[in-house]
């Protein structure tokens, strides 16, 4: 871990917090929640998660539109399209989007749209991708590698703050093991050792941590609880209907619900939840 120059604390008090955009940040008092669906399907699908959303104590959108998937036959995302239909809801809400780019031919298209790219746990150490988000003036999401240490998610973050790039948030999304009840396993440990060891952000992804959205707000609160900066969570107007990982998406009801009940959580670690804004008159007329 000491070859990790850039990502370690200098000292305890040493934090960075991260601009996310005029009025949305991370790493700081106010807490960041982002809510939205694994996949972005349409224009009305997104418009609907943005006018809850926007009413809701949930600070930015989440939503694919190029996708991972372990079968190559299964919907890999909406591309071009996805992206416009996310910048014409952030317009309309205010509401800053965070999607996944996957390769290093994406980056651009990506960066003229979205506000926050992602790094997915699958290309946490395609170190090429990474040195190449070093170039880009967004700020980047890593999520942690499906068995990565704690040190090899480090030290893919210092690829990326080595090669330019000052703005990385690190996202625990939970790490493989042999019991298949649960998706993945929440380490909530690591939060608490990632917050004393590095001066990045450190955010919650409980949806694919679990895969099952009757664990989701429990595991949230908690990961608040132990000091995370925020929570990415996926939530879709028809959960079942769902075009990928239906079985861990809340409602908007739901995910409104949640964002709510962190505000006392928030509170007793030193926190702040900020209230919703209300949505933009336009994005009714949508």
């Amino acid at each position: 871990m000491q070859k990790a120059k850039l990502a370690l604390k200098a000292n305890p008090a040493h934090k960075t917090v991260i601009q996310i955009s005029e009025t949305v940040s991370v790493g700081g008092a106010d807490l960041l929640v982002v809510g939205g669906p694994c996949t972005v399907e349409s224009q009305a699908q997104m418009t609907a998660v943005a006018s809850r959303m926007a009413l809701a104590p949930v600070q930015a959108l989440r939503g694919g539109v190029y996708k991972p998937r372990t079968s190559p036959y299964d919907f890999q995302g909406l591309g071009l399209e996805g992206l416009k239909i996310l910048a014409a809801v952030r317009a309309k809400s205010g509401l800053p989007v965070i999607t996944e780019v996957m390769a290093i031919s994406q980056i651009a298209e990506i960066a003229a749209y979205a506000d926050v790219l992602q790094v997915g746990s699958r290309n946490m150490q395609n170190f090429d991708l990474l040195k190449a988000l070093g170039n880009v003036n967004r700020p980047i999401l890593l999520k942690r590698g499906l068995s990565a240490t704690l040190e090899e998610f480090v030290m893919a973050a210092e690829y990326i703050l080595s090669a330019g790039n000052p703005n990385v948030i690190l996202c625990e999304r939970g790490i493989r093991s042999f019991d298949s009840y649960t998706r993945n396993v929440l380490d909530l440990g690591a939060v608490v050792a990632l917050k004393q060891i590095t001066h990045l952000p450190v955010m919650v992804d409980p949806s694919h941590a679990t895969g099952k959205r009757e664990l989701v707000a429990d595991l949230a609160r908690g990961a608040i609880a132990c000091g995370a900066d925020g929570l990415i969570i996926e939530c879709h107007p028809e959960p079942e209907q769902s075009v990928s990982d239906a079985r861990q998406a809340l409602s908007l009801e739901a995910m409104a619900d949640l964002a709510a009940s962190l505000a006392p959580i928030a509170a007793a670690v030193g926190r702040r939840l900020l209230q919703p804004a209300g949505m933009l008159p336009q994005l009714a007329l949508v």
